[in-house]
């Protein structure tokens, strides 16, 4: 491994790369990535309607589908869900090495679901009976309404990636759904030492819309807070998490084999051009997280990233007082995660549209040729 990835595992980080293709797969790039110290994947929407979008690595499938007469919402499903299962096929290895903790690869719900507690479930059960891999983990979003989803799912053995988190609060809700799965699975007389979790907590993205409001404020108090919110409120939440990780509820589920979900930090691809490039992977080191990471970002980290250590714990005192002092200024905390995840959700709803229209897209063509065929 690159020194600054190797060092990162070494303190308890698990590195992931927050993309996926066909073409990264086969070309064997995926590999070279995992042989350099990539040990799990993240996608998305945005992440599939980009990869369909380029090169020819889907035509063949496309025209399988095509010919079958696949309707659009189960081409989809069959893409995505071909992708994924070689991915975690490429990363068993990986999963098998790591007792399990690693090698995972996430399939997100369809994101229209996301305010649907049982269409999420629905999903959530289809996705992972199609991949059929112990490796996969679903993502659900952290709504009101995935909360009970996440249960759910977990009650009933699957694994879960719970994404689009920015608040706190919202954070100990998913935390407790998590707990709730596990209690439940574990009354059904399921096996826990596989059932695994991670919680995606969002971090740039908080800086982007903070820094935004900070800028309208324009003091040099407001200057001053610019870029530090987003580390700030993720440590936060590594000490929440601490805090519910070390309580009896969780003691008896550890004691009964289960592993805690681990927070993953999401979005970290600087959107400032000013910021360091590194700044939400070295600025985020601690035992037990995962860091998800852009290629581009990854890339950077492995050529200059330093990792000097444990950057969360014992700087949760500086991390309260930046939330602090953003609500004396008037950039409401509370508004702003609510905003975030509104955003979020329309992100992920309209790249899903652009991932119908280019599958649509694919398929007009593809029976085009077809019929030309006859």
């Amino acid at each position: 491994m690159n020194n600054a990835l190797a060092q990162l595992a070494e303190h308890g980080v698990s590195v992931w790369l927050d993309d996926l293709s066909r073409e990264l797969i086969a070309s064997g790039d995926l590999q070279r990535l995992v042989d350099r110290g990539v040990v799990g994947i993240t996608t998305n929407p945005t992440i599939f309607a980009s990869a369909l979008s380029k090169g020819d690595a889907y035509a063949e499938q496309v025209k399988e589908l095509a010919a079958a007469g696949t309707s659009l919402d189960d081409a989809v499903f069959a893409i995505t869900t071909e992708d994924v299962r070689r991915a975690c096929d490429l990363l068993a290895p990986v999963y098998e090495r790591s007792q399990h903790l690693d090698g995972r690869v996430s399939l997100e719900v369809d994101p229209r679901l996301a305010r649907d507690t049982e269409g999420t479930i629905a999903s959530a059960r289809a996705l992972w009976a199609a991949v059929d891999r112990p490796n996969l983990y679903i993502k659900i979003p952290a709504t009101v309404e995935g909360l009970p989803a996440i249960t759910t799912a977990l009650s009933e053995g699957i694994s879960v990636n719970v994404t689009l988190i920015f608040s706190l609060d919202r954070y100990r809700g998913v935390m407790n759904a998590f707990l709730a799965g596990l209690e439940q699975a574990r009354e059904k007389g399921l096996d826990l030492t596989d059932l695994a979790s991670v919680a995606s907590f969002f971090v740039s993205r908080v800086d982007t819309e903070i820094d935004k409001r900070l800028d309208a404020v324009g003091s040099p108090e407001a200057t001053a807070l610019r870029s530090k919110a987003g580390l700030a409120n993720a440590r936060l939440a590594y000490q929440a998490y601490e805090e519910v990780f070390s309580t009896p509820r969780w003691q008896v589920l550890e004691q009964a084999g289960a592993k805690p979900q681990r927070p993953l930090w999401a979005s970290t691809g600087v959107k400032d051009p000013n910021l360091p490039d590194t700044l939400y992977v070295t600025g985020l080191v601690a035992p037990g997280t995962v860091n998800t990471m852009p290629g581009k970002t990854l890339e950077a980290t492995a050529d200059h990233g330093e990792v000097t250590g444990d950057t969360v714990r014992g700087g949760y005192d500086a991390a309260r007082e930046v939330l602090d002092a953003l609500e004396r200024l008037g950039v409401s905390y509370d508004d702003v995660v609510t905003s975030l995840e509104t955003e979020g959700l329309d992100k992920f709803e309209a790249s899903w549209g652009e991932l119908l229209q280019t599958v649509t897209n694919e398929l007009d063509n593809a029976r085009a040729v077809l019929k030309a065929g006859e």
